[in-house]
């Protein structure tokens, strides 16, 4: 089960961008993990990109002032 969205608007740029290379990393690690061996959930690495989506948008809505 995926975790409880978190509140972009509430972070501060610096930390969306923090969380950005966190959540960019791990979905590296587990993309290579899941092509040497399945792992039990497929369907995280989907949430996980749709997280990772959810951080570049609120950086480019901050960044062009919406």
């Amino acid at each position: 089960m995926p975790k409880a969205k978190l509140d972009l608007k509430s972070l501060s740029d610096q930390d969306l961008k923090d969380k950005l290379s966190e959540e960019s990393l791990r979905l590296k690690k587990v993309t290579f993990s899941h092509a040497v061996t399945p792992i039990e959930n497929p369907m995280s690495i989907r949430f996980m990109r749709r997280e990772i989506a959810r951080i570049q948008t609120e950086l480019r809505r901050r960044a062009l002032g919406f």
